[in-house]
This record gives structure tokens, sequence and C-alpha cells, in this order.
């Protein structure tokens, strides 16, 4: 079963996926609140999957989204964000992440991009 790091602020988001993640069996999650803290959790537990807040607080998630793939070019992120702002994703994208997610979060959307992803 795959690995899956949920990175957001927000504990209540995280809930959200974790729950959503769960239910449908996944259940090897790991999380960090921030930037500072993914790094050191993705370090040490080597998910295979990352989904991960833009805006947060140490360090924001395009920030640390660059430093997890120059550390491990073969990090698997999806970037979840309320803002839908081209930029963002454009960024995302161009920095190495596997997919977008504009929040609030729809479970068939998680789902279907962990399948695409994991397989």
């Amino acid at each position: 079963m795959a690995k899956i790091l949920l990175v957001d602020d927000a504990e209540f988001m995280r809930m959200m996926l974790k729950n959503t993640l769960t239910q449908a069996g996944y259940t090897d999650l790991c999380e960090a609140g921030d930037g500072v803290q993914a790094i050191e959790v993705y370090n040490a537990e080597k998910p295979d999957l990352v989904f991960m807040d833009i805006t947060m607080p140490n360090k924001d998630g395009l920030e640390t989204l660059k430093e997890l793939k120059a550390s491990d070019p073969n990090a698997t992120i999806v970037m979840c964000s309320a803002m839908g702002q081209e930029t963002m994703v454009m960024e995302s994208i161009k920095s190495g992440a596997r997919d977008f997610i504009v929040k609030p979060f729809k479970a068939d959307r998680i789902l279907s991009t962990v399948k695409k992803i994991l397989g």
C-alpha cells in the first residue's frame, strides 16, 4: 500500500484529506503542518505521494516543492490551494508538481488523482 504525506497548515484540511483517503483504503498516511515539517517528514518517511498546500507559514508549498524535487527528483507531489490562480498552477507544474487540485476538495477528484499517479 502506498504511503501518502499530507501537508497543510490547516488541520481541518488534513483531516478532510485523511478521511477521504482512509475510506478509499489508503491507511499509510503521515502529516506535516508546514514546509519545514514537510521536508523533515518526507526525508524520514519517503512517501510515494505528497499532497501539499501552497499557502503555509515558515516555508510555503512552492518553496518546499522545489526543495523536495532538488533533493529527490522522483518525489511525486500534488499541489493544493484555494487560490486557483494560473500563475500558481503554472509555477507548480514548472517546478515539478504532478498535478494541482483546487480547494475545497472533492473526494472523487482526490481519488482519481491518487489512482492516476499510483496506479
